[in-house]
């Protein structure tokens, strides 16, 4: 595919602006060959206008025609072969086999929504009859309530997954299954694959005879774009994945509008991890191995990466082999310089605040993995330690009892998942811990390692602020379809 710089609004590639940036290999920090245009307040505002006039047209097509227009979409992508691996792979620093896993996922997920939207079930219709109004025959009046979709929706891709979380992602699927229009902000760090699946959609939406703005998508490096994207009074949600600095921003915008709209936005987590004492007994070495690998997976930068653990603080075996383990480990490449250097500054920052032993090595400037160890009570005094340093660093917050590990728990603030590992035992004496995390997190595990989302109906990608800002939803698996819908109610109507 030639690729063009330009925006994709109303079936069309405009560039009316002057202003061009470029993506970065991270390899090597140089430039990609495309310039990319950065789009024009006219530009945005045409998507949106699109967008708008498509909805009236979209949310009236049925669940087989939708279903169809994202199985085209599932083809489209597959047919852009390698180059479309290739592409993402140089945008990224990720291998090629992570990006044709990616491309896996996404497919799959368009083509469970597909299934999830077919037969019309999915709207959650619900009959009862009214006492006090009668039908012309004398049956009773029903009130019938269903979901129906909000209107156009604005989505942001993440820098983590080119794919999975980006232009055909779990926003811009749950959306258009739902009956949305998209308008897609493509992120700067791989617009060259945003261009080649955003017109991958666009053929799709032609094949299917949907309607012209049923998808458009934007580019732009500055706040400028996704500010204006939000503020627009046509656009009536908003998905997110990224920042919390860059989903709060956005979120304070939109409910400040004159009409406030919701922001679905992922924002990061530490996504804390309980060793109780009887998993640590007798299986230091591979949970500490096991434990190193989910830390350093992708170079740490999932969402969902172990970036806390609370342990005894007696259990010096399993903190010195997961020194070791991670000490061994190679360093990675992440996905932009901007990335590198925040993590770079987040680990000396901790490293100032963690007050205790720092078991692995740090040169600085680099995504090597690091490991801190620091108390309850210092975790407690310095609440940061807790937070998300995006990157293949853990911090270890030692207890000196239960008492105190429970008191950790409940200073928790939301994230994505908690993990615990411990036997049956374990489960029954520390029964107030799943007490707490239940009311931390979206998502609880027991023996397992939280990098790791599977796309199914009943997956929660999600969690209380600030992990989120709106712990009722998730943004994988079916039930995201319902962040795009509202419910409404009609009376006394004959079937």
């Amino acid at each position: 595919m030639q690729l063009t710089g330009k925006q994709l609004i109303n079936g069309e590639l405009v560039a009316e602006g002057t202003t061009t940036f470029h993506g970065y290999t991270p390899h090597n920090g140089k430039p990609t060959a495309t310039a990319f245009y950065e789009a024009t307040d006219a530009e945005i505002d045409r998507a949106v206008a699109a967008a708008d006039r498509a909805f009236w047209t979209y949310r009236k097509t049925t669940g087989a025609a939708r279903a169809a227009f994202l199985e085209a979409i599932a083809t489209e992508i597959l047919a852009l072969g390698i180059d479309l691996i290739d592409t993402a792979a140089q945008e990224s620093a990720l291998p090629t086999a992570r990006i044709e896993g990616e491309r896996g996922r996404t497919v799959n997920q368009l083509r469970l929504f597909a299934d999830f939207i077919r037969d019309g079930s999915w709207v959650r219709e619900i009959s009862s009859p009214l006492q006090l109004q009668k039908m012309p025959n004398g049956e009773p009046a029903l009130l019938r309530q269903q979901q129906i979709a909000l209107g156009p929706v604005a989505v942001f891709g993440a820098s983590n997954f080119p794919l999975a979380f980006s232009v055909a992602g779990g926003d811009t699927v749950s959306a258009l299954a739902a009956g949305c229009p998209v308008v897609f902000k493509a992120h700067p760090a791989h617009p060259a694959t945003c261009e080649m699946v955003g017109r991958a959609i666009q053929k799709a939406a032609g094949q299917t005879g949907m309607p012209d703005g049923v998808f458009s998508m934007v580019h732009g490096a500055s706040n400028r774009v996704g500010e204006r994207l939000v503020q627009h009074p046509a656009i009536k949600a908003v998905g997110f994945t990224g920042s919390f600095r860059g989903g709060k921003a956005l979120y304070d915008l939109a409910v400040r509008r004159a009409e406030p709209i919701p922001v679905y936005a992922e924002m990061g987590s530490t996504n804390p991890v309980f060793f109780l004492p009887g998993a640590l007994a007798g299986q230091t070495d591979q949970l500490a191995a096991q434990f190193a690998a989910s830390v350093t997976q992708g170079v740490g930068q999932f969402c969902t990466n172990p970036g806390l653990f609370v342990a005894s603080a007696a259990a010096t075996d399993f903190t010195n082999e997961l020194a070791r383990q991670l000490s061994a480990m190679p360093v990675g490449t992440m996905l932009t310089a901007g990335i590198q250097q925040a993590y770079s500054h987040g680990i000396t920052h901790l490293r100032t605040i963690a007050n205790t032993r720092q078991p692995t090595p740090w040169t600085g400037g680099t995504a090597q993995p690091h490991l801190l160890l620091t108390s309850v009570d210092n975790a407690l005094q310095h609440p940061e330690l807790s937070e998300e340093v995006f990157g293949p660093s853990t911090v270890g917050v030692l207890a000196q009892s239960k008492e105190e590990l429970l008191s950790f728990a409940r200073q928790l603030t939301g994230h994505l998942t908690a993990t615990i590992h411990g036997t049956e035992a374990d489960l029954a004496e520390y029964a107030d811990l799943i007490d707490i995390l239940t009311t931390k997190v979206g998502r609880l595990i027991f023996n397992g390692f939280p990098t790791g989302v599977e796309v199914n109906h009943a997956m929660v990608h999600g969690g209380p602020f600030p992990a989120t800002t709106d712990s009722r939803s998730t943004s994988v698996g079916t039930t995201a379809i319902y962040r795009f819908t509202r419910p409404v109610c009609f009376q006394g109507f004959p079937q």
